[in-house]
């Protein structure tokens, strides 16, 4: 298979990717859009014309965002709590030209499970959007051009899914490693959609940020900051040549949310707004996606897990 390919590079800007892309009609969700990432997200689609709708906890967070941009509002839900995504599913209305699963936490450092039992990571940055999704079929379906964008992350690169302990009941509780596992569902997420979802005309695809400076990354002590070359020996934050300002950091996800480069793509990786290498996972590669994070049969095994919690 061919790798897809863009004009656009490493420090595109979410607004360079949609220059020129007329949005008006189309209505999206970015989930955690009220900072970081989704807010970049967020400012790019609503540039282009499209009606936004930013998920969130807090969305009194959004206040700023929603005085700003016109066509933009924003609605309360917790992907950590699947009584919220099933309350904000019933509350949607019309079709869905885009679901951004953008929100997430990153490197809890104790371990903590939610009503479900579900780890606290696994459990907001996949399982939430999983139901999200799940919920939200019906409302895709009925667009012209369905898209789901999935946010995973370099992380993938580290660690497939452990069908057998996902939770960590057997073994020591590691936050990178159930950082790195929920970014590898993320990935496989995307090509279960696109394996299960074909019918309905929705596409999937996942992608990379890369490095940037957000509250993600919040839970990091000072030594992994200082060990990433992002904080100096005083605690203040340094900005290394390899990282993103968000609104680079957001282009490859506008890219799969909206751009027409990418009509019928489905179920691939992409970082820097090019399809992915798919590699060896472990220790040493810095880019691509592994191949356990585009494996079909363990997309389809991650889905059947899923979906009884889900539902």
């Amino acid at each position: 298979m061919t790798l897809k390919t863009t004009p656009f590079g490493t420090r595109t800007t979410a607004a360079e990717v949609l220059r020129g892309v007329d949005l008006r009609g189309r209505r999206m969700i970015v989930t955690g859009g009220s900072s970081g990432l989704g807010t970049e997200t967020v400012r790019a689609l609503a540039g282009a014309g499209a009606e936004v709708t930013i998920a969130t906890r807090d969305p009194a967070a959004a206040d700023a965002l929603v005085g700003e941009l016109p066509g933009t509002r924003a609605v309360a839900l917790d992907l950590a709590d699947l009584a919220s995504v099933r309350a904000f599913c019933a509350g949607w209305r019309g079709p869905l030209d885009a679901l951004v699963a953008n929100a997430g936490v990153m490197m809890l450092p104790a371990r903590r499970l939610t009503a479900e039992g579900w780890e606290a990571q696994l459990a907001t940055n996949y399982l939430g959007h999983f139901a999200l999704a799940v919920g939200l079929r019906d409302a895709l379906q009925r667009a012209e051009r369905p898209r789901v964008v999935t946010l995973s992350s370099g992380a993938q690169l580290r660690a497939g899914f452990d069908f057998e302990d996902p939770q960590f009941e057997r073994r020591p509780y590691d936050p990178f490693l159930a950082y790195a596992r929920s970014k590898t569902a993320m990935a496989l997420f995307a090509v279960g959609i696109s394996r299960r979802w074909a019918e309905y005309g929705i596409v999937a695809n996942s992608c990379a940020p890369g490095w940037i400076h957000t509250n993600l990354t919040r839970h990091l002590d000072t030594a992994t900051m200082q060990a990433l070359g992002a904080m100096d020996a005083d605690g203040g934050l340094l900005t290394p040549d390899h990282y993103k300002t968000p609104a680079q950091g957001a282009a490859t996800t506008v890219l799969l949310a909206a751009s027409p480069l990418l009509d019928g793509v489905s179920g691939r990786y992409f970082e820097d707004n090019q399809e992915a290498e798919v590699v060896d996972g472990g220790p040493d590669p810095m880019a691509g996606v592994a191949r356990w994070s585009v494996d079909p049969a363990a997309a389809d095994r991650l889905w059947d897990l899923s979906l009884p919690v889900a539902r």
